[in-house]
């Protein structure tokens, strides 16, 4: 049966690409929002065009409805959005995307106490959420274009079925997604961000990402 995704924070700009880009692979995706309202319209803007509708819901209600919920927040909402979707976590994967960029010094790394933003989610949503990370080195406005984005996403968790499914997602979004290992090494992706971001302004790059070299066996990953 097909899983429905829950993107909490939908109507930002990661959150707004990703659950398009979903839904037009024929993925049930629900928006969430602070207020229903707010993501009603983002729904029914995103889902011009496509076969697939988008529905919406207010965050909370959307996680509760929802088999794997997507947080797409600034780090400074992230604790509080966890909070209050908490309740609706339980036994469901939690595919965080956070990074901890802390204006206005964005270009330089600046990770948490906990070691990553990852690891923090994990600390605030307990052990019974399957919590993964992943998307935090792509640009989103060319997610949210229709072209081909040339960009490998790396996935973190310590449940690799849980990992597996955040790859899976990121293939279905048009990019590459590759496991790569224990929540605690989101920290590398996290502080990569920060990178990308002086990339960007020092070369004058319209949204780096990044791209693993070499002949991968994705097969293996799933042994």
């Amino acid at each position: 049966m097909e899983q429905t995704i829950a993107v909490v924070g939908g109507t930002g700009n990661l959150g707004a690409a990703l659950a398009r880009r979903w839904a037009k692979a024929g993925k049930k995706v629900i928006i969430g929002s602070r207020t229903a309202e707010k993501a009603r319209e983002a729904a029914i803007s995103l889902g011009a065009g496509l076969d697939t509708a988008i529905l919406s819901a207010s965050n909370l209600e959307a996680a509760c409805a929802a088999d794997i919920v997507v947080t797409t927040v600034p780090f400074s909402s992230q604790a509080a959005v966890l909070e209050e979707i908490r309740p609706a976590l339980a036994g469901k994967i939690l595919i965080d995307t956070t990074v901890p960029l802390m204006p206005p010094k964005v270009a330089r790394v600046q990770l948490p106490a906990e070691g990553s933003a990852a690891q923090r989610a994990r600390q605030l949503v307990g052990e019974t959420v399957r919590v993964v990370s992943a998307f935090h080195n792509v640009a989103a406005h060319k997610l949210a274009t229709d072209q081909k984005v040339e960009c490998d996403v790396l996935v973190f968790g310590d449940d690799k079925e849980a990992r597996a499914v955040a790859v899976a997602l990121a293939d279905c979004a048009g990019l590459r997604g590759l496991h790569a290992g224990v929540l605690a090494n989101s920290a590398a992706a996290e502080a990569l961000t920060s990178i990308l971001i002086f990339l960007n302004k020092t070369y004058k790059v319209d949204g780096a990402g990044i791209r693993i070299t070499g002949r991968l066996d994705r097969s293996a990953a799933a042994e």
